[in-house]
């Protein structure tokens, strides 16, 4: 687990009030895994006779809600959605108070907030304050003042918290190494301290507290007029590059025995066995304590002998309890300890979309497409909101019943971005369907949303017309050249009765190329059901392009019949 050493210090200097705020929390919990350590530090102006108000809030809002955003959210996500909020509070704070038209009067202050996660620290920054690093005996500045200087006595901050509606923060992320030390300061300190007496405080043989104390007398010392303020962060010792369950955890968990119906286990008593693969047996199951039903996911046995495999089997648990929506398969919530490696999830009477499609046959009509997919779509942004990728979207991963009610299921090759930061892992391909798999995911390249919404468009074209969008040719592309040479087969071309601008509607949704795809999901559900002025005047395909075959046949005849006539039409 990731530890430090801390030192804070913090004083009015010359001043009759300190108008500077500063804290740092460090969970003892989970929370430390999942959403890491965070220290901020807040400097009021000395034009408003409130910003000390503005400094306190920007802090201890930061530190109490960055620890309150999902766990699923990446660092960045987390700390830019507080930040913004605080922001608007602040210039609320100030538009219904007297200060209104003064904001250099208002409820203004800067902010530096640094969040130390897995192997990284990330960096958030508004105003004058900074942060610094010494790493190796070399000591960088790594924030840049945002403030303009006017003359030698005049100058003004060019951005802070609270000033305007919106608020535009400074982020960058750095590798962490132990014994790197990153300070932040305030103007007050770094004004008045040679870089070469700050490593020389920060070389000393002492407690860090007592380090931060001595900077700040040295800045008031050498004629400091303003509060002082500094935070000392020292990496003792870094985060091992652990998946969201230690390995201690999942140990301490005994492998399943086989089940069988009528079965006691664990509190449950097995109805009968549901599904299997090579992954995993599914059980429907009844909780002896409440008598309700639930099902149990058991991983396969070559699954149990593999530590990684078995971490990422249990996050499918983890995913689906943090995911709240009724297109989203949800956890059972299970009140007793369990003894086993197992999941225990929502039992949704039913079947697969697959085997639904296979009862009901292809292609379906429009409607009934538009009301899956348009459920589909709301699970996955349940799922995009909270910064996990589903990335294993097809038939076999939906659940319906029987009033065509969907869920979505199976979270084994999912991605949440929260975990993959403080634990990255080698880029590996999602286990699953090729055909639905998105491009970018075979040859390389930055995944996002756009490949869930690519693996949505294959859904829908495959139920439109029992096809694929480009056949084979799209699972055996090895490079970027290759996807270039790719060509969409219009779904018209199997279906006729399909209109113009939704065949149009899809093809930009199945893009080779991410950007080029819908910037987000709803836009593509919404291109589904209205017709895209844009698209109207798409020109039907030419024959060749919808029927080769049946073209080059009709073509082949009439060339045959004509040659049959030559030899019959001989002149007398």
């Amino acid at each position: 687990m990731l530890e430090i050493e801390i030192g804070q210090y913090s004083h009015q200097g010359r001043k009759a009030e300190n108008q500077d705020f500063h804290a740092a929390s460090i969970p003892q919990n989970y929370l430390r895994k999942l959403k890491g350590i965070a220290v901020a530090l807040a400097d009021g102006i000395s034009s408003s006779n409130v910003s000390h108000i503005a400094s306190k809030t920007a802090v201890s809002s930061f530190l109490n809600d960055y620890f309150s955003t999902p766990e699923t959210w990446t660092v960045k996500t987390s700390a830019l959605r507080v930040i913004d909020a605080t922001n608007t509070w602040l210039y609320a704070q100030t538009r219904q108070s007297q200060y209104r038209y003064d904001k250099d009067r208002g409820y203004v202050c800067t902010l530096s907030a640094l969040v130390l996660k897995g192997q990284f620290a990330h960096l958030f920054h508004i105003g004058d304050s900074r942060i610094y690093r010494l790493q190796a005996g070399q000591l960088e500045q790594l924030t840049t003042d945002h403030r303009v200087w006017l003359s030698q006595q005049e100058n003004y901050l060019s951005r802070a918290l609270g000033v305007s509606a919106k608020v535009d923060v400074d982020y960058q992320n750095h590798q962490i190494y132990v014994d790197d030390i990153f300070l932040l300061i305030t103007d007050g300190v770094y004004e008045f301290i040679e870089a070469e007496k700050l490593k020389a405080f920060l070389a000393l043989d002492a407690d860090l507290d007592q380090i931060a104390q001595l900077i700040v007398e040295h800045a008031f010392e050498q004629g400091s007029d303003d509060n002082l303020s500094i935070q000392v962060i020292k990496i003792k010792q870094l985060a091992a590059q652990e998946d969201f369950e230690s390995h201690q955890a999942t140990q301490q968990l005994a492998d399943v025995p086989e089940l069988k119906a009528k079965m006691q286990f664990d509190g449950f008593e097995i109805v009968r066995e549901l599904h299997q693969n090579h992954r995993s047996r599914l059980y429907l199951a009844t909780d002896t304590a409440n008598h309700a039903q639930c099902v149990l996911k058991v991983p396969a046995v070559e699954v149990q002998q593999d530590q990684r495999l078995i971490e990422q089997f249990m996050l499918e648990e983890w995913v689906a309890k943090r995911i709240q929506s009724p297109y989203v398969l949800s956890a059972y919530t299970l009140t007793r300890p369990r003894h086993y490696r197992y999941q225990c999830l929502e039992y949704v009477q039913g079947q697969t979309l697959k085997q639904w499609l296979i009862d009901q046959g292809l292609p379906l009509p429009l409607g009934k497409v538009r009301g899956i997919i348009e459920q589909v779509a709301k699970g996955l942004q349940s799922m995009h909101r909270l910064e996990i990728l589903h990335q294993d979207i097809r038939p076999e991963n939906i659940m319906i019943d029987e009033f065509s009610n969907i869920k979505i299921i199976d979270f084994g090759a999912s991605q949440v971005a929260g975990l993959k930061e403080s634990a990255p892992a080698q880029d590996e391909l999602p286990f699953g369907a090729m055909a639905y798999l998105a491009p970018e995911y075979l040859v390389g390249g930055l995944i996002g949303t756009q490949a869930d919404q690519y693996a949505l468009a294959v859904m829908t074209y495959y139920m439109l017309t029992g096809q694929l969008p480009y056949g084979t040719a799209v699972v055996q592309a090895k490079s970027k050249k290759d996807l270039k040479n790719l060509k969409y087969i219009p779904a018209i071309c199997y279906v006729e009765e399909i209109p113009l601008w939704l065949d149009t509607t899809l093809e930009k949704a199945l893009s080779v190329q991410p950007q080029q795809r819908y910037q987000e999901i709803s836009e593509f559900i919404y291109d589904l059901k209205h017709p895209n002025p844009q698209y109207l005047g798409a020109k039907k395909p030419s024959l060749i392009e919808r029927h080769p075959v049946k073209f080059w046949q009709a073509l082949s005849g009439i060339l045959f019949l004509l040659l049959v006539l030559s030899l019959l039409w001989r002149p007398i």
